[in-house]
């Protein structure tokens, strides 16, 4: 194999697991650090970074970052990255000191955001300390978008959403809330230079299985029911609730039920539990308020009697699957099961919707009625709109689209200064040793034995009387201490330097995982066999160092390895070291050469 090449700043961003899996690449290790130290608001502020809604996503994120992270190759569970997120944001100081203040110089570019969700607010959030005059579109009578409206305020409480939309709105940003929009030929007939859709994915599935017209009045699309509680349309439904569908809108769905005034909550799913596409601590949070989930029972007739909803038909069946792992359900042969419900509640899934954009402007649309953009600078076939969030490609999560908001937001600023979109800068990166010292290091480094620390619920007694009472309560300062401390700092690199190498061998000695071999070089796929710990993780790489005067070359498995620097400590040339990996996409002000936000 050819000798790593760790100046490519892709490289050690691999290697920080749960940074690489974050799609806004929020710096992990670097903000549980200061946790650890409780220095709460530059943890904040290293989020608001990259993620804009720290507050939010510390309560709602799809954590993406959890299942990569290396503490759980150690043990069962991940660190608490999304909680630990919640613990900065619950104990900051005052923030809005250190965000770009007003006024800023304009620079005479107009820009109209369609739709007030995360990716347009990340996208103003980005352009307005560049003297951008933004414009903000939404139908409903605050920002937020689908944060407001599909996350129920037991999750998300209003006070944090508004605190963290503010800090945004109040950058000079122009406001046109209670304004739908319908005619994207309307937007482009005004003085905007860009205009950026970040809209969702609006428009909920309807099921018409037999008996449908007849009950319309009491089934109710997930997306629509959520909105309308949240807007203080809906206050109550009737005592017995069916939600059909597995995902998390259907955990939602079924838990604000129960806040409403159901006696009796069934979820059915016709997929097997582990296919269901809600989080595994969704499905906990609704099971721990008694709500009833059964699965592989897809519906096949709304039961109506006298023209009155009584329940809902569904079969039985059971899951197959080939050798490529795709799903087929087999009917059973059991008996068909009714359920009665007074309503039913439909959650099986959203769709882009964009009625609104005539098919005459240039703007083309591919399968699912989804816009052609460019993967990369999200711009449409009509230079001059560009797509984000659920609206570009469909439905995702908030931490997705706050990544395509940065992104767009970069091509925006290109794109009104008349430069070529691909011409993005490459992330920032800084690789600095941590010595202190000989043998010591200016990061804790030793490997805590504790086991994932569970948060506590509010009793739901109390919670289900109220559906803005926030049930999870988030750690305690010692308990978000003691969850930091399971971090394993992988954004803290084992950094090899070949010519000080005696090969003596004391660094395998030393390692608790036997990541670090020497050995002949060869291919790839026999060096991985080679290695004193077989290397079985394709997907992340090897560390390889040059050729040494044995002729033997360092292996290291990056994918198992602790970054407990013991083998930095046991090195007696000092062939090892420590260096702190801190990697920064590309944004907006990087390319006005500003430090932060434009400051």
């Amino acid at each position: 194999m050819e000798a790593t090449n760790i100046n490519n700043p892709e490289y050690f961003h691999k290697v920080v697991d749960c940074q690489y899996a974050c799609p806004a690449h929020t710096p992990v290790p670097e903000y549980i650090r200061l946790i650890a130290a409780q220095r709460y608001t530059e943890a904040y502020m290293i989020n608001w970074e990259s993620n804009v809604f720290p507050g939010v996503l510390g309560r709602t994120c799809d954590r993406p970052c959890e299942p990569a992270c290396r503490r759980g190759r150690v043990e069962e569970k991940p660190v608490a990255i999304c909680r630990l997120k919640r613990v900065c944001a619950d104990n900051k100081g005052e923030v809005k000191s250190l965000m770009p203040q007003m006024p800023f110089p304009q620079n005479g570019k107009k820009i109209a955001l369609i739709g007030g969700g995360p990716a347009s607010l990340t996208v103003a959030r980005d352009l307005a300390p560049l003297g951008y005059e933004i414009h903000l579109y939404d139908e409903w009578n605050k920002g937020g978008g689908m944060m407001r409206t599909q996350i129920p305020a037991f999750r998300l409480p209003e006070e944090v959403l508004d605190e963290e939309v503010n800090y945004v709105l109040d950058m000079g940003v122009h406001t046109h809330f209670n304004t739908f929009v319908d005619s994207m030929a309307n937007v482009l007939q005004k003085d905007y230079d860009a205009v950026f859709v970040g809209t969702g994915a609006p428009k909920g599935r309807a099921l018409k299985l037999p008996g449908y017209e007849e009950a319309e009045k009491n089934i109710h699309i997930g997306i629509e029911f959520l909105a309308s509680v949240a807007f203080e349309h809906t206050e109550k439904v009737g005592k017995k609730v069916i939600v059909l569908g597995g995902g998390n809108t259907a955990m939602d769905c079924c838990r604000t039920s129960m806040r409403l005034g159901a006696d009796e909550v069934h979820v059915v799913v016709r997929s097997p539990r582990k296919d269901m596409k809600a989080s595994p601590w969704e499905i906990e949070d609704a099971e721990r308020e008694d709500i009833i989930i059964l699965n592989n029972m897809p519906p096949k007739e709304y039961v109506v009697e006298n023209g009155q909803l009584k329940g809902v038909r569904f079969g039985k069946v059971r899951a197959e699957y080939d050798e490529n792992g795709k799903r087929s359900l087999i009917a059973t042969g059991e008996p068909d099961v009714f359920i009665e419900a007074t309503d039913v509640i439909i959650a099986i899934g959203q769709d882009n919707a964009f009625p609104w954009i005539e098919r005459d402007l240039g703007i083309e649309f591919g399968k699912w009625d989804v816009p052609v953009l460019d993967k990369v600078t999200f711009q449409s076939t009509l230079p001059k709109v560009f797509f984000g969030g659920d609206a570009a490609f469909g439905p995702e999560n908030v931490i997705t689209a706050v990544a395509h908001g940065h992104q767009a937001a970069v091509s925006i600023d290109l794109f009104c200064n008349s430069k070529d979109l691909n011409e993005r800068l490459a992330p920032m990166t800084n690789l600095v040793s941590q010595k202190m010292g000989i043998h010591e290091w200016t990061y804790d480094n030793y490997i805590a034995p504790d086991l994932r620390y569970k948060v506590a619920h509010e009793d739901k007694t109390v919670s289900l009387k109220d559906r803005k009472i926030e049930v999870e309560l988030g750690f305690t300062e010692i308990e978000g201490f003691k969850e930091a401390q399971r971090c394993l700092n992988c954004d803290v690199q084992t950094v090899f330097t070949t010519n000080l190498c005696i090969e003596c061998d004391a660094c395998t000695d030393v390692c608790p995982t036997d990541c670090i071999t020497f050995t002949k070089n060869g291919e790839e796929d026999d060096l991985r066999t080679r290695l004193n710990a077989p290397a079985l993780n394709l997907t992340q790489d090897l560390y390889v160092s040059d050729i040494l005067p044995t002729k033997r070359v360092m292996v290291k498995d990056e994918d198992v390895c602790l970054h407990c620097g013991l083998c930095a400590e046991r090195c007696p040339t000092a062939a090892w070291d420590m260096k702190k990996y801190l990697y920064n996409t590309t944004k907006t002000y990087t390319h006005h050469g500003a430090g932060s936000c434009g400051k």
